[in-house]
Protein backbone atom coordinates (compact mmCIF):
# COMPACT_ATOMS: atom_id res chain seq x y z
CA UNK A 1 0.00 0.00 0.00
CA UNK A 2 1.59 3.56 -1.04
CA UNK A 3 0.38 6.80 0.02
CA UNK A 4 -0.90 9.28 -2.42
CA UNK A 5 0.96 12.04 -1.68
CA UNK A 6 0.92 15.97 -3.10
CA UNK A 7 3.95 18.50 -2.60
CA UNK A 8 2.97 22.03 -1.82
CA UNK A 9 5.20 25.14 -2.72
CA UNK A 10 8.22 25.15 -5.48
CA UNK A 11 10.96 26.58 -3.06
CA UNK A 12 14.43 25.87 -2.27
CA UNK A 13 13.71 22.22 -0.78
CA UNK A 14 10.81 21.34 -2.72
CA UNK A 15 13.21 18.87 -5.07
CA UNK A 16 13.77 16.81 -2.02
CA UNK A 17 10.82 15.87 -1.18
CA UNK A 18 9.27 15.28 -4.82
CA UNK A 19 12.58 13.12 -5.06
CA UNK A 20 12.09 11.12 -1.98
CA UNK A 21 8.42 10.48 -2.28
CA UNK A 22 8.95 9.04 -6.12
CA UNK A 23 11.77 6.98 -4.62
CA UNK A 24 9.78 5.49 -1.32
CA UNK A 25 8.23 2.53 -2.11
CA UNK A 26 5.62 3.84 0.74
CA UNK A 27 4.18 6.96 -1.28
CA UNK A 28 3.32 8.11 -5.11
CA UNK A 29 3.36 11.68 -6.19
CA UNK A 30 -0.38 12.46 -7.64
CA UNK A 31 -0.26 16.23 -7.47
CA UNK A 32 1.65 19.02 -6.92
CA UNK A 33 0.50 22.81 -6.22
CA UNK A 34 2.04 26.14 -6.59
CA UNK A 35 0.41 29.60 -7.28
CA UNK A 36 2.68 30.16 -10.28
CA UNK A 37 1.75 28.18 -12.93
CA UNK A 38 4.67 27.58 -14.35
CA UNK A 39 6.65 26.52 -11.54
CA UNK A 40 4.15 24.26 -10.73
CA UNK A 41 4.67 22.19 -14.04
CA UNK A 42 8.16 22.08 -13.49
CA UNK A 43 7.73 20.62 -10.08
CA UNK A 44 5.41 18.10 -12.02
CA UNK A 45 7.96 17.55 -15.02
CA UNK A 46 9.19 14.14 -15.38
CA UNK A 47 6.58 12.98 -12.90
CA UNK A 48 3.15 11.91 -13.81
CA UNK A 49 1.18 14.09 -10.99
CA UNK A 50 -1.57 16.35 -11.42
CA UNK A 51 -0.74 20.37 -11.37
CA UNK A 52 -3.02 22.63 -9.64
CA UNK A 53 -2.33 26.06 -8.53
CA UNK A 54 -5.61 26.23 -6.78
CA UNK A 55 -4.36 24.60 -3.28
CA UNK A 56 -7.93 24.06 -1.97
CA UNK A 57 -9.04 22.35 -5.14
CA UNK A 58 -6.44 19.90 -4.92
CA UNK A 59 -6.93 18.89 -1.58
CA UNK A 60 -10.90 18.07 -3.06
CA UNK A 61 -10.11 16.41 -6.61
CA UNK A 62 -6.78 14.83 -6.14
CA UNK A 63 -7.96 11.86 -3.97
CA UNK A 64 -4.63 13.12 -1.38
CA UNK A 65 -3.81 10.51 1.78
CA UNK A 66 -0.77 13.13 2.63
CA UNK A 67 0.32 16.54 2.43
CA UNK A 68 3.88 18.06 2.39
CA UNK A 69 3.89 21.87 2.91
CA UNK A 70 7.11 23.35 1.13
CA UNK A 71 6.02 27.18 1.76
CA UNK A 72 7.14 30.11 3.26
CA UNK A 73 6.38 30.02 7.36
CA UNK A 74 3.84 33.18 6.90
CA UNK A 75 1.33 30.33 5.04
CA UNK A 76 1.84 26.75 6.87
CA UNK A 77 -1.22 27.75 9.30
CA UNK A 78 -3.58 28.55 6.96
CA UNK A 79 -2.55 25.68 4.69
CA UNK A 80 -1.68 22.98 7.07
CA UNK A 81 -5.39 23.67 8.43
CA UNK A 82 -7.07 23.50 4.99
CA UNK A 83 -5.75 19.61 4.68
CA UNK A 84 -6.81 18.69 8.94
CA UNK A 85 -9.95 19.89 8.66
CA UNK A 86 -10.44 17.61 5.44
CA UNK A 87 -8.75 14.20 7.73
CA UNK A 88 -5.71 14.77 5.89
CA UNK A 89 -1.75 14.34 7.39
CA UNK A 90 0.16 17.12 6.63
CA UNK A 91 4.43 16.93 6.91
CA UNK A 92 5.20 20.93 7.55
CA UNK A 93 8.95 21.93 6.59
CA UNK A 94 10.56 23.69 9.71
CA UNK A 95 9.34 25.90 11.58
CA UNK A 96 6.03 24.15 11.96
CA UNK A 97 4.31 27.75 12.50
CA UNK A 98 5.66 30.95 12.60
CA UNK A 99 4.77 31.55 16.46
CA UNK A 100 3.89 29.20 19.50
CA UNK A 101 0.17 31.15 19.42
CA UNK A 102 -0.17 29.10 15.89
CA UNK A 103 1.01 26.32 16.72
CA UNK A 104 -1.36 25.61 19.46
CA UNK A 105 -4.34 26.02 16.85
CA UNK A 106 -2.90 23.73 14.92
CA UNK A 107 -1.82 21.22 18.14
CA UNK A 108 -5.66 21.77 18.47
CA UNK A 109 -7.10 20.61 15.62
CA UNK A 110 -5.12 17.93 15.07
CA UNK A 111 -6.12 16.47 18.29
CA UNK A 112 -10.09 17.61 17.16
CA UNK A 113 -9.85 16.04 14.09
CA UNK A 114 -7.40 13.07 14.91
CA UNK A 115 -4.86 14.07 12.20
CA UNK A 116 -0.72 13.21 12.11
CA UNK A 117 0.84 16.54 11.93
CA UNK A 118 4.26 16.71 12.25
CA UNK A 119 7.31 19.12 11.19
CA UNK A 120 10.15 18.12 9.04
CA UNK A 121 13.13 17.61 11.41
CA UNK A 122 15.66 15.89 9.50
CA UNK A 123 18.77 16.69 11.26
CA UNK A 124 17.63 14.51 13.94
CA UNK A 125 17.58 11.73 12.04
CA UNK A 126 20.85 11.50 10.59
CA UNK A 127 23.64 8.50 10.93
CA UNK A 128 25.09 10.15 13.96
CA UNK A 129 22.03 11.39 15.22
CA UNK A 130 20.01 8.00 15.42
CA UNK A 131 22.94 6.28 16.39
CA UNK A 132 23.52 9.14 19.51
CA UNK A 133 19.73 8.77 20.78
CA UNK A 134 20.45 5.34 20.53
CA UNK A 135 23.71 4.94 22.22
CA UNK A 136 22.26 7.16 25.01
CA UNK A 137 18.88 5.28 25.32
CA UNK A 138 21.27 2.10 26.14
CA UNK A 139 22.94 3.26 28.88
CA UNK A 140 26.25 3.79 27.19
CA UNK A 141 27.23 6.96 29.71
CA UNK A 142 25.01 6.33 32.35
CA UNK A 143 22.62 8.63 33.43
CA UNK A 144 22.40 12.14 31.52
CA UNK A 145 23.46 15.17 33.00
CA UNK A 146 24.18 18.21 30.72
CA UNK A 147 24.08 18.36 26.57
CA UNK A 148 25.54 21.41 25.11
CA UNK A 149 25.44 21.87 21.55
CA UNK A 150 27.52 24.43 19.42
CA UNK A 151 26.08 25.09 16.17
CA UNK A 152 28.57 27.80 14.69
CA UNK A 153 28.88 28.92 10.60
CA UNK A 154 25.12 28.99 10.05
CA UNK A 155 23.61 31.28 7.30
CA UNK A 156 23.48 35.03 8.53
CA UNK A 157 21.02 36.73 8.77
CA UNK A 158 21.15 38.88 4.88
CA UNK A 159 22.15 36.05 2.76
CA UNK A 160 20.04 35.23 -0.15
CA UNK A 161 18.82 31.77 0.24
CA UNK A 162 15.05 30.88 0.62
CA UNK A 163 13.55 34.14 -1.22
CA UNK A 164 12.34 37.81 0.34
CA UNK A 165 10.44 35.82 2.66
CA UNK A 166 12.80 35.25 4.78
CA UNK A 167 13.86 38.80 5.17
CA UNK A 168 10.64 39.43 7.32
CA UNK A 169 11.83 37.71 10.35
CA UNK A 170 13.46 39.27 12.93
CA UNK A 171 16.63 37.21 12.46
CA UNK A 172 16.74 36.72 8.55
CA UNK A 173 17.96 33.49 7.32
CA UNK A 174 19.79 33.02 10.09
CA UNK A 175 16.72 32.75 12.20
CA UNK A 176 14.86 31.15 9.11
CA UNK A 177 17.55 28.06 10.15
CA UNK A 178 17.09 27.91 13.43
CA UNK A 179 14.75 25.19 14.56
CA UNK A 180 17.72 22.87 13.05
CA UNK A 181 19.87 22.70 16.25
CA UNK A 182 17.01 23.82 18.51
CA UNK A 183 15.60 20.41 17.77
CA UNK A 184 18.29 18.68 17.91
CA UNK A 185 19.16 20.21 21.88
CA UNK A 186 15.34 19.11 22.56
CA UNK A 187 15.84 15.31 20.98
CA UNK A 188 19.36 14.71 22.93
CA UNK A 189 18.38 16.57 26.13
CA UNK A 190 14.61 16.48 26.37
CA UNK A 191 12.09 19.46 26.77
CA UNK A 192 12.20 22.08 29.51
CA UNK A 193 10.86 22.05 32.58
CA UNK A 194 8.82 24.50 32.13
CA UNK A 195 9.24 27.81 30.15
CA UNK A 196 10.47 29.81 32.97
CA UNK A 197 13.76 27.33 32.91
CA UNK A 198 14.42 28.96 29.43
CA UNK A 199 16.86 31.61 29.50
CA UNK A 200 18.53 33.40 26.16
CA UNK A 201 20.73 36.03 25.43
CA UNK A 202 21.51 37.48 22.20
CA UNK A 203 23.41 39.81 20.35
CA UNK A 204 23.89 41.31 16.55
CA UNK A 205 27.41 41.08 16.02
CA UNK A 206 27.74 42.60 12.36
CA UNK A 207 25.99 45.76 10.30
CA UNK A 208 23.43 44.75 7.81
CA UNK A 209 21.17 46.92 5.41
CA UNK A 210 18.40 45.55 6.81
CA UNK A 211 17.16 45.74 10.37
CA UNK A 212 18.04 42.20 11.64
CA UNK A 213 17.78 42.07 15.57
CA UNK A 214 20.38 39.22 16.36
CA UNK A 215 23.14 37.00 14.26
CA UNK A 216 24.22 35.20 18.26
CA UNK A 217 22.13 33.14 20.49
CA UNK A 218 23.04 31.36 23.68
CA UNK A 219 20.38 29.06 24.79
CA UNK A 220 20.05 27.34 28.54
CA UNK A 221 17.10 25.07 29.97
CA UNK A 222 16.54 22.36 32.49
CA UNK A 223 15.04 19.80 31.07
CA UNK A 224 12.04 18.25 32.57
CA UNK A 225 14.75 15.04 33.74
CA UNK A 226 16.80 17.79 35.36
CA UNK A 227 18.98 17.67 32.20
CA UNK A 228 20.98 20.53 32.12
CA UNK A 229 21.08 21.63 28.28
CA UNK A 230 22.65 24.51 26.74
CA UNK A 231 23.45 26.04 23.09
CA UNK A 232 25.86 28.51 21.37
CA UNK A 233 24.08 29.56 17.99
CA UNK A 234 26.04 31.63 15.40
CA UNK A 235 25.28 32.98 11.66
CA UNK A 236 28.47 33.05 9.93
CA UNK A 237 31.51 32.03 10.41
CA UNK A 238 33.26 28.18 10.34
CA UNK A 239 30.68 25.54 10.32
CA UNK A 240 31.56 23.64 13.72
CA UNK A 241 28.45 21.76 14.42
CA UNK A 242 28.61 19.25 17.74
CA UNK A 243 26.54 17.61 20.45
CA UNK A 244 28.07 16.99 24.05
CA UNK A 245 26.25 14.17 26.09
CA UNK A 246 27.58 14.00 29.52
CA UNK A 247 26.72 11.15 31.53
CA UNK A 248 27.34 9.97 35.11
CA UNK A 249 29.69 7.20 33.15
CA UNK A 250 31.32 8.98 30.07
CA UNK A 251 30.46 11.33 27.38
CA UNK A 252 29.30 11.15 23.77
CA UNK A 253 30.51 13.76 21.40
CA UNK A 254 28.68 13.80 18.13
CA UNK A 255 30.31 15.89 15.04
CA UNK A 256 27.02 16.76 12.92
CA UNK A 257 29.31 18.01 10.03
CA UNK A 258 31.44 14.70 9.71
CA UNK A 259 28.72 12.19 11.13
CA UNK A 260 31.05 10.87 13.34
CA UNK A 261 30.82 9.57 17.22
CA UNK A 262 33.14 9.85 19.42
CA UNK A 263 32.60 7.48 22.81
CA UNK A 264 34.96 8.91 25.73
CA UNK A 265 34.36 6.23 28.49
CA UNK A 266 37.97 6.50 31.12
CA UNK A 267 39.72 8.85 33.00
CA UNK A 268 42.31 10.36 30.94
CA UNK A 269 43.96 13.19 33.22
CA UNK A 270 46.21 13.11 34.87
CA UNK A 271 49.55 11.72 33.06
CA UNK A 272 50.85 11.97 29.31
CA UNK A 273 49.65 8.54 28.78
CA UNK A 274 45.90 9.63 29.83
CA UNK A 275 46.45 12.20 26.81
CA UNK A 276 47.54 9.80 24.41
CA UNK A 277 44.27 7.64 24.91
CA UNK A 278 42.26 10.45 24.55
CA UNK A 279 43.80 11.36 21.50
CA UNK A 280 43.67 7.55 20.52
CA UNK A 281 39.78 7.32 21.36
CA UNK A 282 39.07 10.27 19.61
CA UNK A 283 40.99 9.85 16.65
CA UNK A 284 40.06 5.66 16.22
CA UNK A 285 36.15 6.51 16.74
CA UNK A 286 36.62 9.47 14.16
CA UNK A 287 38.23 7.48 11.96
CA UNK A 288 36.02 4.54 12.10
CA UNK A 289 33.04 6.76 11.92
CA UNK A 290 35.08 8.05 8.27
CA UNK A 291 35.29 4.13 6.81
CA UNK A 292 31.44 3.60 7.76
CA UNK A 293 30.14 6.79 6.14
CA UNK A 294 32.54 5.90 3.04
CA UNK A 295 31.27 2.69 2.95
CA UNK A 296 27.83 3.83 2.84
CA UNK A 297 28.50 6.13 0.43
CA UNK A 298 29.79 3.77 -2.08
CA UNK A 299 26.48 1.48 -1.84
CA UNK A 300 24.46 4.27 -2.75
CA UNK A 301 26.57 5.04 -5.74
CA UNK A 302 27.03 1.49 -6.94
CA UNK A 303 23.52 -0.21 -5.95
CA UNK A 304 21.24 2.84 -5.37
CA UNK A 305 18.52 1.09 -3.98
CA UNK A 306 15.94 2.48 -1.22
CA UNK A 307 17.54 1.02 1.85
CA UNK A 308 20.69 2.55 0.96
CA UNK A 309 19.11 6.02 -0.13
CA UNK A 310 17.19 6.46 2.74
CA UNK A 311 19.90 5.66 5.68
CA UNK A 312 22.49 8.59 4.27
CA UNK A 313 19.73 10.93 3.13
CA UNK A 314 17.79 12.13 6.58
CA UNK A 315 14.71 13.84 4.34
CA UNK A 316 14.32 10.74 2.78
CA UNK A 317 14.39 8.57 6.26
CA UNK A 318 11.77 10.71 7.82
CA UNK A 319 9.54 10.65 4.71
CA UNK A 320 9.59 6.54 4.50
CA UNK A 321 9.19 6.40 8.54
CA UNK A 322 5.87 8.75 8.86
CA UNK A 323 4.79 7.13 5.76
CA UNK A 324 4.93 3.48 7.56
CA UNK A 325 3.43 5.49 10.52
CA UNK A 326 0.88 6.55 8.89
CA UNK A 327 -0.19 3.82 7.05
CA UNK A 328 0.13 1.32 9.91
CA UNK A 329 -0.57 3.72 12.95
CA UNK A 330 2.59 4.02 14.51
CA UNK A 331 4.10 6.97 16.92
CA UNK A 332 5.42 9.30 14.56
CA UNK A 333 9.26 9.22 14.65
CA UNK A 334 9.15 13.47 15.05
CA UNK A 335 5.89 14.18 17.78
CA UNK A 336 4.23 17.45 17.18
CA UNK A 337 5.05 17.88 20.99
CA UNK A 338 8.78 18.65 19.24
CA UNK A 339 7.39 20.75 16.63
CA UNK A 340 5.95 23.03 19.87
CA UNK A 341 8.75 23.12 21.85
CA UNK A 342 10.95 24.36 19.16
CA UNK A 343 8.75 26.87 18.64
CA UNK A 344 8.47 28.40 22.14
CA UNK A 345 12.64 28.07 21.85
CA UNK A 346 12.17 29.84 18.85
CA UNK A 347 10.06 32.43 20.03
CA UNK A 348 11.95 33.25 23.34
CA UNK A 349 15.39 33.97 21.30
CA UNK A 350 13.08 36.50 19.37
CA UNK A 351 11.41 37.35 22.68
CA UNK A 352 15.35 38.08 24.52
CA UNK A 353 16.66 39.91 20.89
CA UNK A 354 13.13 42.64 21.30
CA UNK A 355 13.31 43.08 24.98
CA UNK A 356 16.44 42.04 26.06
CA UNK A 357 15.21 38.90 28.46
CA UNK A 358 12.90 36.03 27.46
CA UNK A 359 8.99 36.05 28.07
CA UNK A 360 7.60 32.81 29.46
CA UNK A 361 4.82 31.43 26.75
CA UNK A 362 2.05 29.11 27.94
CA UNK A 363 2.59 25.49 27.62
CA UNK A 364 -1.02 24.09 26.24
CA UNK A 365 -1.20 20.15 26.64
CA UNK A 366 0.01 18.73 23.68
Amino acid sequence: MTLRTAVVGGGVVSETHLDGIVACPQTALVAVCDIEEQRARAMAADNDAAVYTDYERMLDEADVEWVHLCTPVQTHLELALGAVERGIPVLIEKPITETVDEYERLASAAREYDVRVSAVHNHNLTPVMRELTRRVERGDVGQVRAVDHIHTGDTPPDAVMRGEWAFELLGGEFEEGLPHPLYILLRAGGYPRDESAIQVQTSCHREYDRDFGYDTVQLQYVSQDDVQCSATLMGGGIPNKVVYVHGEEGTLVADIVSQTLVSLDRNYSGSSVGRALNNLDRAGDRVWGTVQNARAVAERAAFGEWPIQKELNEHYYQFDEEASAILNDDPMPIPLTEAGWTMRLLESIRDAATEGTAVATPTPED
